[in-house]
């Protein structure tokens, strides 16, 4: 079972969703593939996960990296959750690039090569937007890519955490470990 609550951030309304393990799904309201994984029966109840992440959100959006985890529970594909995995562990305030996370899951794979445009799938459906950071991932040359919250949110999370560099639209890199 699923359980859902809300979210006022200065970004727009954010719709929460947990079950017994962890976070399953944090979403800006209307943006692209919108619940897409929610439960269809699910309830509105304040879990202390839920609570936990609203504290986290609060700490995030004041303009500070949070100094504590949120458990998470990824209920995508084995891929997906491998990206999500990745997305997880970029820095605060860095970015990486889809080539850089197709790389690592390919070695993680124990394979040649990985398709940087699957990767990119994998992050668009993205079910727990801002605390697994795909609004870090850029295109190889850092421009500002799609973000399923909508471009304008992109922009904003990455001007909250100083991900740019002297110049607006240049964020500063990363390899993600």
């Amino acid at each position: 079972m699923q359980y859902i609550s809300q979210y006022q951030s200065p970004m727009g309304d954010i719709l929460l969703a947990a079950d017994d393990t962890g976070l399953t799904g944090l979403w800006f309201e209307g943006q692209k593939y919108f619940a897409l994984y929610l439960d269809e029966n699910h309830m509105e109840k304040e879990l202390p996960v839920l609570t936990q992440t609203k504290k986290w959100l609060d700490v995030y959006f004041s303009g500070k990296e949070p100094d504590f985890k949120v458990p998470l529970h990824f209920t995508g594909t084995d891929f997906q959750n491998d990206v999500w995995e990745i997305l997880y562990s970029i820095p605060y305030g860095q970015t990486t690039t889809y080539g850089e996370i197709a790389k690592k899951l390919a070695a993680k794979r124990g394979l040649k090569r990985m398709s940087a445009q699957a990767v990119g799938g994998a992050v668009g459906r993205n079910e727990i937007s801002v605390i697994v950071p795909c609004h870090r991932v850029v295109g190889t040359n850092g421009s500002l890519t799609g973000y399923a919250g909508g471009i304008d949110k992109k922009i904003a999370l990455l001007k909250l955490e100083n991900a740019f560099k002297d110049s607006y639209f240049v964020p500063k890199h990363s390899t993600a470990p």
